[in-house]
């Protein structure tokens, strides 16, 4: 039985695709941070750059949700292309006019936001028709560990141009990048075939929510991310730490998803439905995390966050294949935008709360509330799927996990 390896799926087309995937991800990893920094020398800055990250996380739900699940597998490259030129003329009103009114600034983080929402899912659902059937598992790992580098890189980089350079300058570079992300487009193929047609507006709705137990269980893993980024610093604080040791312990959490993801993908399948492994995985990193609310040691909050990235990013990919196995071929892009949906609605969910806590409780205490509030959303996730299953209603995991195919000949993905 022929075993897939990174280096087969490393080929000229997928670095393209990677190329272009950087171009379209690292503004949005950026984008957070980087309209804090846009006006925070403006009375009440902080707020209001609160407030302008929050109106982009909402513009990337409704774009995600609304335009995401409107892409056609046969005319993908234009729809991809007409979102990021969109998400680039709000990016360019930022960086144009960082005084405007606020009014003006949160029309063009919402834009920047909400037009290029689809590219995620259009761009998964490119990168799984570009290589053999029996590596999707393993091109999504390379997603994965592209992903955590991506977002150890786009704070660096954005708080590094603002105080080095001018506040406006990272909206400045986001503008060319989703642009140039944009032209990449005519890099990758034009769209992916689709076998089977999802019919009208009414049936792919009922289509795309059938998949709803691996949606909850995206919710989830955003949730412990939400927890790490919002409330680490204040939990420093309240053991005796530096706060800037915020910054590596985030950083390390990111490589450490990089190497969970190459792990991950160093097999053809795993053992257990998808959701079980999630499931599991889940309750790992939610492990960690409570290591890090409950312990007074600072190496034991570097080990916990360490160990809770390498689980974080088997969890955020057998999400990803759950999916994949549930919709057929013409719902995927769709589907990965809903998902889109559903991890910022979790980030959002999560991060309120922590905020609402942080001002009535300790920091580990709104940690261990996220917490349970995660394991909930993992137990309903994994009843819906076991409901799911059976009634029939679900492929069996081979599809998913892209075993290998017998013989010489691997079967290539047209859809």
């Amino acid at each position: 039985m022929p075993r897939t390896t990174y280096r087969e799926i490393l080929t000229r087309p997928v670095l393209s695709w990677s190329a272009v995937a950087v171009a379209s991800r690292l503004p949005v990893a950026m984008a957070p941070l980087a309209l804090v920094f846009l006006v925070r020398e403006r009375p009440g800055g902080y707020a209001l750059g609160a407030v302008l990250a929050a109106v982009y996380v909402v513009g990337e739900i409704a774009g995600a949700a609304v335009l995401g699940t409107r892409l056609r597998p046969e005319r993908a490259r234009p729809q991809l292309a007409l979102g990021l030129a969109g998400g680039g003329a709000g990016f360019l009103l930022l960086g144009l006019a960082p005084s405007a009114h606020a009014v003006l600034l949160g029309a063009g983080a919402f834009a920047a936001g909400a037009a290029p929402a689809g590219a995620a899912g259009g761009l998964r659902a490119l990168l799984q028709a570009m290589v053999p059937e029996r590596a999707v598992a393993q091109a999504m790992s390379f997603e994965t560990i592209l992903n955590s580098v991506i977002w150890a890189v786009a704070p660096v980089t954005a708080a590094w141009l603002a105080l080095g350079a001018a506040p406006y300058v990272p909206m400045l570079l986001a503008t060319a990048l989703v642009l140039l992300a944009a032209a990449g487009l005519w890099l990758l193929p034009a769209g992916w075939h689709a076998e089977e047609d999802t019919g009208d507006g009414g049936s792919k709705a009922r289509v795309l929510a059938r998949a709803w137990p691996a949606y909850v269980m995206g919710a989830a893993t955003m949730c412990l991310l939400a927890l790490a980024e919002i409330a680490l610093p204040a939990l420093l604080e309240q053991r005796d730490f530096g706060v800037g040791l915020a910054g590596p312990l985030l950083a390390a959490f990111a490589v450490a998803s990089g190497v969970g993801a190459f792990v991950y993908g160093l097999r053809a399948a795993w053992p257990g439905r998808l959701a079980t492994q999630s499931a599991v995985l889940l309750v790992g990193v939610s492990a960690c995390v409570t290591v890090v609310a409950v312990t007074p040691s600072v190496a034991a909050i570097a080990v916990g966050m360490t160990l809770a990235g390498v689980l974080q990013a088997g969890a955020l990919l057998t999400r990803n294949l759950a999916l994949r196995a549930t919709l057929p071929p013409s719902a995927l892009a769709a589907g990965y935008s809903v998902m889109y949906a559903a991890v910022g609605a979790g980030y959002a969910l999560s991060g309120s709360l922590a905020g609402l806590l942080l001002s009535l409780t300790t920091a580990s205490n709104a940690i261990l509330a996220g917490i349970a509030l995660t394991l909930a959303l993992t137990a309903v996730g994994l009843f819906g799927d076991r409901a799911a299953s059976g009634h029939g209603t679900q492929p069996s995991v081979v599809r998913a996990e892209g075993a290998p195919v017998r013989g010489g000949c691997d079967t290539e993905r047209t859809h």
